[in-house]
């Protein structure tokens, strides 16, 4: 009978260390396998059974006793019993290709991994030139997870096409947004499927070097891709000559410099040069004049996971998934003052009502849903009337929303919208790079406009500023950082006005602009 408790940051975070200690004296090793995605009820301990696997969660070290106990006799007779975990409402309701195999062994074990079809889409990609296996990504439909929503195939057949002798993969694991965890889950509880989507991707455009830009506030991550990587040189399935193809890839970890914006990628590459993170102009582009100088495919955690399936099931059964443009399956994340927190794998095309409602089962707190923040901070604040959006790239864009990376943060009903669009403005302040003036000195003056406008000083005057400010950062920003900052704001002005006016000061001012009294009639 094998006992399984998580071993990923959140787990351990929730105490997942002390059930297994309690376990290992009371004579029992667990299998340390990583998370599900289901936080809310972590630690989830699972158990293998002549009926399948099944869960109790979430659990205590004091609750290992009586959980044991019950093991002997009738398991499901223990409050803490969950039935088979595949039958969760909450996992089985989700279409999952990237975490297919999140949570169902050790992810560090070789052969639990090929016992899972891992590295099948590796040994197809080898009798594969590169041409063939870049045509494969780009009739998947696949686009880029990291937020700019790029073609993922036409960016590798931009460094596929350069004349260079070198050529490198970047994988951006440097996951800063607000509420999001999707990549960490990967790499902590999949870690095999990110080398081996780094792998292909180095075969597809002639790439021998890659490298993974880790987030440095991801210590459990950083040991074990470490210790996957070995492993996997070990069994060649890294190094050179790759499973006697002739063919090279190595890969390393490095850490990341502990700031946002080395999530954009080009500052990210001269981070990694060891310089400091400043954003690059474009062009050239990276996929041209990367790291180095060198052509590079940069892509984040999610779009290279994602590779491996491509390779295995074939572009046109990942293509089957999702809607218009945004094929495949998104990541959701659900967080912030939520119910049921966790990953969630579903396709393209599920409403933001749904995931919130159905799988978050409203607010942690129990007061109704205010405000609902998709695409990290920089994205738009979503009052009730735009929840029935479809999570489809192009229709956030038509709502001036974005899908980002796919964190949600939700928001109750006590939740000062003011305040939080003075926070994405102090938010630039503190994590611009400098580079750019409408990015450096607009997010200043902008916690400056805001404040003056909450303190009703020359409100409409500074409400025409504030609006004329978020036009100049987003038109005239290097790069997203500034560009983008001013959706959270406009976003809490137009839908969330009551917030910037003072009760007692607002008048007739804040009943033309929103057709509301201050006294709410």
């Amino acid at each position: 009978m094998s006992i399984y408790i998580p071993q990923d940051t959140t787990a351990l975070a929730l105490g997942a260390e002390a059930v297994a200690r309690v376990l290992q004296a009371a004579g029992v090793e667990p299998v340390r396998n990583g998370s599900r995605g289901l936080f809310w009820l972590e630690p989830l301990l699972e158990v293998d059974t002549e009926d399948g696997r099944i869960g109790f969660g979430p659990v205590t070290n004091k609750d290992i006793p009586g959980i044991l106990d019950a093991l002997e006799t009738d398991a499901s007779s223990h409050h803490l019993y969950l039935g088979q975990v595949e039958k969760i409402e909450y996992l089985a309701s989700q279409q999952r290709l990237t975490y297919a195999r999140a949570g169902l062994g050790d992810p560090v074990c070789l052969d639990n991994y090929q016992a899972l079809n891992g590295f099948v889409g590796l040994s197809n990609a080898l009798q594969m030139d590169g041409q063939q296996i870049v045509d494969q990504v780009k009739d998947s439909g696949l686009r880029g997870r990291g937020g700019a929503a790029f073609p993922a195939g036409i960016k590798w057949q931009t460094v596929l096409d350069c004349d260079s002798e070198q050529k490198y993969i970047v994988c951006n694991a440097d996951e800063g947004d607000s509420g999001t965890f999707a990549d960490r889950l990967v790499m902590e509880a999949d870690p095999y499927q990110l080398i081996e989507g780094m792998t292909v991707a180095g075969l597809a455009v002639g790439a021998n070097q890659g490298y993974i830009y880790l987030r440095s506030e991801y210590p459990v991550a950083h040991k074990l891709l470490n210790i996957a990587i070995e492993r996997a040189v070990e069994a060649n399935f890294l190094g050179d000559n790759i499973q006697g193809s002739g063919k090279t890839f190595h890969l390393e970890v490095r850490l990341g410099a502990g700031a946002y914006i080395c999530g954009e990628e080009t500052s990210l590459l001269d981070s990694l040069e060891g310089k400091r993170g400043m954003v690059r102009a474009k062009p050239p582009l990276p996929a041209i004049e990367g790291l180095f100088g060198k052509p590079t495919v940069v892509n984040n955690v999610l779009t290279l996971a994602a590779i491996s399936t491509i390779l295995e099931q074939g572009a046109e059964a990942y293509q089957n998934f999702g809607m218009g443009r945004s094929r495949g399956t998104l990541a959701i994340q659900l967080a912030g003052n939520i119910k049921r927190g966790g990953l969630i794998e579903l396709a393209f095309g599920v409403t933001l009502r749904e995931v919130v409602e159905d799988y978050g089962q409203g607010t942690h707190s129990g007061r109704p849903i205010r405000a609902i923040q998709v695409g990290g901070p920089l994205g738009a604040f979503l009052p009730e009337s735009q929840w029935d959006t479809p999570m489809d790239y192009e229709a956030f864009a038509a709502i001036k929303a974005m899908i980002g990376h796919g964190g949600i943060v939700v928001f109750d009903d006590s939740a000062d919208m003011a305040a939080q669009a003075r926070f994405a403005m102090e938010f630039c302040v503190v994590e611009s790079c400098g580079k750019c003036t409408p990015c450096r000195i607009g997010s200043v003056r902008g916690v400056e406009v805001i404040d003056r406008i909450v303190a009703n000083e020359n409100r409409d005057d500074n409400l025409i500023l504030l609006h004329e400010l978020c036009d100049t950062m987003e038109l005239g920003s290097l790069c997203a950082m500034g560009g983008m900052t001013p959706f959270p704001v406009r976003s809490a002005l137009t839908h969330f006005q009551e917030d910037f006016f003072v009760q007692d000061a607002a008048g007739p001012l804040l009943e033309e602009a929103t057709g509301v009294s201050p006294g709410g009639k």
